[in-house]
C-alpha cells in the first residue's frame, strides 16, 4: 500500500476559499416576499432580518418552529414559544408593486439632481417598474 503525502500551504488554502464566488443577495429588510419552496411554500411574508454570511433570511409569519425554552425574567413559567426560523433567500421571492412574484435585476436609475451620479435602483423583470 502506497501513501501519498501532500504539503498544501496554509495561506494557499485561505487564498482559495476567498476566491469562492459569492451568491448575489437580492433581498433587503422590508421586503415583501413569497415563499417559493419547503414546507411554508407559497406564504407571504415582510423580511424582518437578512443574515449574509448564511444567506438567509428571517420571515415574519413563515417557517415557524417551536423552542422549548427555560423559566426566565421574560417568561417565568417557561414553556413552548412559536417564532420564526431563518429560510434560506433561494427560496424566496420578491413581491413588486402589482403583487406579483418576480425575479429582481440591478439597473441605472435617473439621478435625482442635475449633475448628480446615478445610483443603482432594484426593478421587477416581469413589469420594469422600480422596487422600493
Amino acid at each position: 500500500m502506497r501513501v501519498f503525502y501532500c504539503a498544501i500551504d496554509k495561506d494557499q488554502l485561505i487564498i482559495n476559499k476567498k476566491q469562492k464566488e459569492k451568491m448575489k443577495i437580492h433581498i433587503k429588510k422590508g421586503d415583501n416576499v413569497k415563499v417559493v419552496s419547503g414546507d411554508s411554500k407559497g406564504k407571504h411574508g415582510k423580511v424582518i432580518k437578512v443574515v449574509t454570511e448564511k444567506y438567509r433570511a428571517l420571515v415574519e409569519g413563515v417557517n415557524m418552529v417551536m423552542k422549548h425554552t427555560k423559566a426566565n425574567a421574560k417568561n417565568p413559567k417557561g414553556g413552548i414559544v412559536k417564532k420564526e426560523a431563518p429560510i434560506h433567500i433561494s427560496n424566496l421571492m420578491v413581491i413588486d408593486n402589482k403583487g406579483n412574484a418576480t425575479r429582481i435585476g440591478r439597473r441605472l436609475g435617473e439621478p435625482k439632481k442635475a449633475g448628480a451620479k446615478a445610483k443603482l435602483v432594484r426593478y421587477s423583470k416581469k413589469t420594469g417598474e422600480e422596487i422600493r
